[in-house]
Order: structure tokens, then sequence, then C-alpha cells
């Protein structure tokens, strides 16, 4: 597979990498709530502004309380379409809602800050990962919310990427603010390859996953429940996840 080149156009995408088809599953325990709360603290990548969360009517000078939301879309728990690297990839509402929900697995990754995640390292994991799961990687990053070490997150590697893409997963869902090496090792040029090889072939990225280690080392259901921005790139989401059979 050659390495994603930036095409000057934008373009590039190449369709989705498997059917939607839906296994059946067991749920062997209760909905877990795997978001971060959107506040001004909300978890993100330092280059993002905080959201702004502005109360414009409040009781009991009004009759009712109203809030005004202003953020980027790509901060807090949120979920990338193809249309954040390929304009003619599909935007949110083109999505088809199977990809943002079924059955997958929950890994936990032991890697140093700045680390990286190579496929000998998924090779190894347990349970195995299989065609149109969904896959949620833990990396422990959630204990350095509010500190530098946050922007020093755990990767992925291109060559990892390439890995999932080849076992046909619907979705890579991490616990870090992107799966692209930190901010502060990019080099000049620097062309977002991890997002590009996923997003191409229809793989979805989700992203700032909170409570990723109650589930690790299982096999797990999800529900993803981005925002329908209509055009969107991405949008804030609300992601649960239950235990299932193995």
């Amino acid at each position: 597979m050659c390495d994603p080149s930036e095409n000057p156009s934008g373009t590039g995408w190449r369709g989705w990498n498997t059917n939607d088809a839906m296994r059946p599953t067991t749920p062997t325990g209760d909905w877990v709530d795997l978001t971060w709360p959107l506040s001004p603290e909300v978890p993100r990548l330092s280059s993002f502004p905080a959201p702004r969360i502005e109360r414009v009517a409040s009781i009991p000078d009004q009759r009712l309380n109203i809030t005004e939301l202003s953020m980027i879309v790509h901060i807090g728990t949120h979920v990338d379409s193809p249309r954040h690297f390929f304009s003619d990839g599909p935007a949110l509402e083109d999505v088809p809602l199977r990809r943002l929900m079924g059955p997958g697995v929950v890994w936990h990754i032991d890697k140093p800050l700045e680390g990286t995640i190579e496929p000998e390292d998924l090779e190894r994991l347990r349970p195995r990962v299989e065609s149109g799961d969904i896959l949620l990687i833990d990396t422990g990053v959630a204990r350095h919310v509010g500190t530098p070490e946050y922007d020093r997150h755990v990767a992925l590697s291109v060559t990892g990427a390439r890995w999932l893409v080849e076992r046909q997963i619907k979705m890579l869902a991490m616990d870090t603010a992107t799966p692209e090496i930190p901010i502060h090792r990019r080099p000049p040029g620097f062309n977002w390859p991890v997002h590009r090889t996923l997003l191409r072939d229809g793989v979805l990225i989700a992203e700032q996953v909170a409570n990723a280690g109650s589930l690790a080392g299982s096999r797990a259901e999800f529900l993803f429940l981005p925002l329908n921005i209509f055009g969107g790139d991405g949008a804030p989401a609300r992601v649960l996840a239950r235990p299932i059979q193995d």
C-alpha cells in the first residue's frame, strides 16, 4: 500500500472498507458512558481554543434557562468523518448509522509518553480484532489531562494504521486527542498520514474517548452518536459501550 500523499484537490476517498453487516451480540454487563463531559475544561489539543458555553437566559431573571455553545468540533469526545481530509468523502450526514455502532474490542496498550504503536503491538493483543469491528485503544493518557504531558501522548504509526485497514475495522477510537504524533514532534509539511490512511478507506476515527480502561481486554458493543452536522467533517459525540460475550 502506498503512503497517503496530499492531493491538492483534496480528493482520494476510496470507499467503505467493509460492509455494514451487524453480528448478533450477547451483553454481559451494563452500558458505560465513554464521553468526556463538555465544558471549558474538556480535554483537547492545546492548539484548539476551549469551547465557549454561555448562559444567555437564566432563571429567575427570565422564565427559562438557555445556553449558547460555540466550539471547534474536533475537541472533547468526537468522531471524524472522511470529509475531514477528503473533499470527495462522505460528511457526517452521509455516514451509515451502522458504521457508528456494533461490536468490537477494547485494548489497553502500555507505552511511554511519545511512544508509538506498531503492528507488532497490535498483533499480540487479545481478543483479536475481527472484520467489521470497532476498535477502542486505551493508552492511559487520561491521567495526564490538565498537564503538559497530555500533549505528549502515544501515537499510532502509519504502518499500524495500514494494519488496521487490512483487518477491515470500521472505526478506530482512542483515548488520545489524535492518533498522530504529538504536535511538537511534527516536521515541516506534516500531512496527518494516519488520518489519511484510515479515512481514505472509510475507517472512521473517534478521539478522546473516556473511561476506556473500564472495558480493556474485552469485546464490547458500541454506540457512537455524533451530532448530525450537515457537511460535518467531525462532531462531538456521546459514546456508550457495554461488554459482550466473546
